[in-house]
């Protein structure tokens, strides 16, 4: 389930090890991402880029849109 989180718990996390996933396509993603970010984009999104995951360490998922 999502849950929307502040940037202090973001910092806690990704200090932790977390993954941190942007979700907008590739065009966007170039434009502007948050440092170490990965880039997989929701609307081609595939099962092969999505067990490169580390399961092992939680995933961090956003989607900044400026509209």
């Amino acid at each position: 389930m999502a849950t929307d989180i502040g940037l202090n718990r973001l910092q806690e996390l990704l200090a932790a090890g977390a993954q941190l996933v942007e979700v907008l396509p590739a065009k966007e993603y170039a434009q502007a991402h948050l440092p170490g970010a990965r880039n997989l984009p929701l609307g081609d999104l595939h099962e092969q880029e999505v067990a490169e995951l580390d399961r092992t360490r939680p995933v961090v998922v956003y989607c900044w849109d400026s509209l």
